[in-house]
């Protein structure tokens, strides 16, 4: 039981430095959010500390056009 509150806990704190991260990349300052930007987010969040070493993940996703 106590391990795995203490693994949450280092759960909690990667992901808020993963958040904190992208807030000092700018990415919540965007007003149109499109696939991309939102998997750039996730990613850049669930780095977590390795975005302070050099991770600087990117997402490109290109989502199908409706037909005319």
């Amino acid at each position: 039981m106590r391990g795995t509150s203490i693994l949450g806990v280092i759960v909690v704190i990667w992901l808020l430095i993963g958040a904190v991260a992208a807030g000092q990349r700018g990415y919540y300052s965007g007003d149109d959010t499109n696939c991309a930007e939102a998997g750039t987010i996730l990613v850049t969040i669930v780095a977590g500390p390795l975005n302070y070493i050099g991770a600087n993940p990117k997402v490109d996703c290109k989502l199908p056009e409706p037909s005319k």
